[in-house]
């Protein structure tokens, strides 16, 4: 499947140790010829932290895509009926959205964008990102797994003996991703080894 003149949403949440994982991808699916909207969600957009600063991670955005950032809730909210995405992908996702994502809570742009577009039947594509998916937040990952238009980047523990909880997506699989998405199809294996000692 081509992704060329297709509409994806990009949204970003606040696990700034993936970001210089997630932006290659966001690249790679520009290059391939796809409108790309990027989302941010306000952690995003206003936390500095050792992995660099907010503005400069949105000048890297910036320079992939010349859509506008949506970066408020307003902005997000027409990207249903109104102006449908093909595709949502929101990478990473961190435990705290989730935890909102599963549950109904709608409280940052990116989760706006999801929300949108789950009204619209289209495929929303999550890459997780968080430190107890294997802990209290398992249960919502599960919940996430069997709803319906949800998809998931396939994902294993970034570290099982440091950190026995946490699982990350493969961010390099999720161009692969859309594409089964876009097909009504959740790519496999979705549980995969990461860790490499």
């Amino acid at each position: 499947m081509t992704l060329k003149g297709k509409h994806i949403g990009f949204g970003l949440t606040g696990s700034h140790c993936t970001y210089h994982e997630v932006l290659p991808e966001m690249e790679k699916l520009v290059e391939m010829g796809a409108k790309v909207t990027p989302f941010v969600s306000y952690t995003m957009e206003s936390t500095d932290s050792k992995f660099g600063t907010s503005d400069s991670w949105l000048t890297k955005i910036r320079e992939i895509t010349p859509e506008p950032i949506v970066n408020t809730i307003v902005k997000a909210e027409p990207f249903g009926p109104k102006t449908p995405l093909d595709c949502m992908i929101i990478a990473p996702l961190t435990g705290n959205s989730t935890s909102k994502l599963a549950n109904a809570l709608t409280d940052s742009p990116v989760l706006m964008g999801a929300k949108a577009t789950m009204r619209t039947g289209r495929p929303v594509v999550i890459a997780v990102s968080t430190n107890d998916a294997l802990g209290l937040n398992g249960v919502n990952i599960m919940k996430l797994m069997s709803t319906k238009n949800i998809y998931f980047v396939p994902l294993g523990q970034d570290h099982p003996f440091k950190k026995p909880n946490s699982l990350v997506a493969d961010m390099t699989r999720i161009t692969a991703t859309i594409e089964h998405a876009l097909k009504g199809e959740q790519v496999q294996p979705v549980l995969i080894e990461r860790y490499k000692d």
